[in-house]
């Protein structure tokens, strides 16, 4: 019987939507009626998409009866996760002549590291990245010349990116074609501890990058529980990609054959075997089932923009209220860091997506009448992928965990609810990631210390100053303002001033991701700072209180104080020139609050 919050959230959501989900599909609708996309095209047009194709590739696509698959590819060999990319291509292709289709890489998207830019001005393109991922979708999916679509992506804003453009192409079968995790390398515990022994001034240079270089170590996605991992488990969980493919390895031979499986079935799809359209899959149900994914595992809050913004381009209207109901009745499944010492990898080896989802099916909290690009029914996604003579099968997985410490069954959680909270306050709205934090440091009242830029909190740290309880702004940190960073260069000062037995936390209007760890962190505070948010006005000494178990979020300021402040206009045109943000800086003010999804493109 399914959990009667997520049913009144569900239909909720359902009520909300109804005319702009209705008027999607009717768009949706008339480009599936016009058929094979193809057909449309003039001799001339038909002749330049086939052109620099093979022969018996060319041959095929004169025929209107064999299906085209367009790849969409996020490849680049800076990225680790996306490195492995290189090779789908060629191989996707010959699948798809396994099976009379043929496929083409219909165009690439950029993919930039968050790794790589963090604490960098580059990554003030981040977030905008999204936006760019998504139109050049569209621009590649835009030739008329495919039946079916196979998305390459994983990491933050790229699998988001992919959605957005794809689901204006809703009317063509779709799938996401993962490419895994790296192995284990250095325990995130460890690395944790040598940044925070780093921001000290205990260890060097040398010793950081070893570090860090023992952990992100080989081809594949970050260890970490962060926005990537968690975007493979939403999509998973929504039936966007094959079961169980999320977190397999790079290099090992079951990778290779849910690629060759992928391929194969959207061009099943394609042909019209099982006919499931992008739109036909993502619906209300599974936009449901990914956020209840997300909140039972701790997963990233970048997600609460992401998801917004993937549903409004599919008519579905989801609201920060939705996340905080399903989380209060989601219980906590998994422990994997920054929420516990585990990684991904052990999260796969305790019993991974399929015991994740049968246990949240069995205690009602997820939506099992739902279409997948695997069938009917999400109970497919609760079967073990294994490999039997080459061939790769799906049996009944283990009924218990593997390692109660990761992942745990609905009847044991971590604890009750799930892993997000809302705040409200008269400093406007913010969400919380409370997986990692202890129920101690979940109250803050302390005074503010404001910085404008997170550069600056550094000097400080090391001087001393913030040494006391405080709750530390930092501001203009929005989407209009800077593009909405991630701030996680702040995370080991403030991990370290906790340590010491100061009551700290953050406030911002930046972003904190998948990293959020142990300090409480009020993020995306929306109204921002730029745009009229009262987060503009504290000062340095003024009373806050972050109360994450109530979902409190006040500045302790008489009004009547308030209304006296004058805001100082800040100096932020250091913001508009360097690394490529001079191409940006207009694009910023189209962006919507973090609450509709921070997106230009959306109405």
């Amino acid at each position: 019987m399914l959990n009667p919050t997520i049913d009144t959230v569900t239909q909720r959501i359902i009520k909300r939507s109804r005319d702009s989900r209705a008027a999607y599909l009717e768009r949706i609708d008339n480009l599936r009626q016009r058929g094979v996309q193809r057909r449309q095209l003039s001799c001339s047009n038909l002749a330049h998409g086939f052109a620099g194709c093979g022969q018996a590739d060319k041959s095929d696509l004169k025929q209107f009866n064999k299906s085209n698959i367009g790849i969409i590819t996020a490849y680049n060999d800076m990225l680790s996760a996306h490195q492995p990319y290189a090779t789908y291509p060629e191989a996707i292709k010959a699948a798809c002549r396994e099976i009379g289709s043929v496929a083409q890489v219909a165009g690439g998207v950029p993919a930039m590291c968050d790794g790589v830019t963090q604490g960098q001005p580059g990554m003030e393109l981040s977030l905008l990245s999204r936006e760019v991922i998504a139109m050049a979708t569209a621009v590649g999916l835009s030739h008329a010349m495919f039946d079916g679509v196979l998305l390459l992506g994983i990491c933050d804003k790229i699998v988001p990116g992919l959605m957005m453009g794809a689901l204006s192409f809703g009317h063509l079968p779709t799938l996401f074609v993962p490419a895994g995790p790296m192995p284990s390398g250095l325990p995130n515990k460890e690395k944790a501890r040598v940044r925070q022994e780093y921001a000290q001034g205990k260890v060097g240079d040398d010793a950081l990058l070893e570090a860090e270089s023992a952990s992100y170590h080989s081809p594949g996605t970050c260890t970490f529980y962060g926005t990537a991992n968690s975007n493979q488990l939403v999509i998973e969980a929504m039936g966007l990609q094959l079961p169980g493919s999320s977190f397999v390895n790079p290099t090992s031979e079951l990778r290779a054959a849910f690629t060759d499986a992928a391929a194969k079935q959207v061009c099943r799809h394609a042909q019209g075997e099982a006919g499931l359209s992008l739109a036909e899959i993502y619906d209300e149900k599974a936009v449901v089932n990914g956020i209840v994914a997300l909140l039972a595992t701790g997963g990233s809050t970048n997600l609460t923009m992401h998801l917004v913004a993937m549903a409004r381009a599919a008519g579905i209207q989801v609201t920060w209220q939705d996340f905080a109901e399903i989380s209060a009745a989601v219980p906590l499944l998994a422990r994997v860091y920054p929420n516990g010492e585990a990684d991904i990898n052990h999260f796969q080896a305790a019993g991974g997506m399929a015991f994740l989802i049968r246990e949240l099916l069995a205690g009602g909290f997820m939506h099992a009448d739902v279409r997948t690009v695997a069938g009917e029914g999400l109970d497919l996604y609760t079967k073990q992928p294994v490999l039997e003579a080459g061939q790769l099968r799906w049996v009944e997985a283990e009924s218990i965990s593997g390692d109660e410490s990761v992942l745990r069954p609905v009847t044991n959680p971590f604890q009750q609810s799930g892993g997000l909270n809302l705040l409200n306050g008269n400093l406007g709205r913010a969400v919380i990631k409370v997986s990692a934090v202890a129920p101690e440091h979940r109250v803050v009242e302390a005074p503010a210390v404001v910085f404008e830029d997170q550069h600056d909190l550094d000097a400080s740290f090391k001087s001393g100053e913030l040494d006391r309880d405080c709750i530390v702004v930092v501001r203009y940190q929005g989407p209009k303002a800077n593009g909405m960073p991630e701030l996680h260069k702040l995370t080991p000062p403030l991990a370290v001033l906790q340590d010491r037995g100061f009551k700290v936390a953050l406030v911002t209007d930046g972003r904190m991701s998948g990293a959020s760890g142990k300090v409480p962190a009020a993020i995306h505070v929306t109204p921002e700072a730029l745009d009229g948010g009262l987060l503009a006005k504290i000062q340095d000494g003024d009373m806050l209180r972050l109360d994450a178990e109530k979902g409190e979020l006040q500045l302790l300021v008489s009004y009547a104080e308030l209304a006296q402040r004058q805001i100082q206009q800040p100096e932020l045109s250091g913001n508009n020139e360097g690394m490529g943000r001079e191409l940006f800086s207009q694009f910023r003010n189209l962006l919507a609050s973090p609450e509709l999804g921070a997106s230009a493109l959306l109405k």
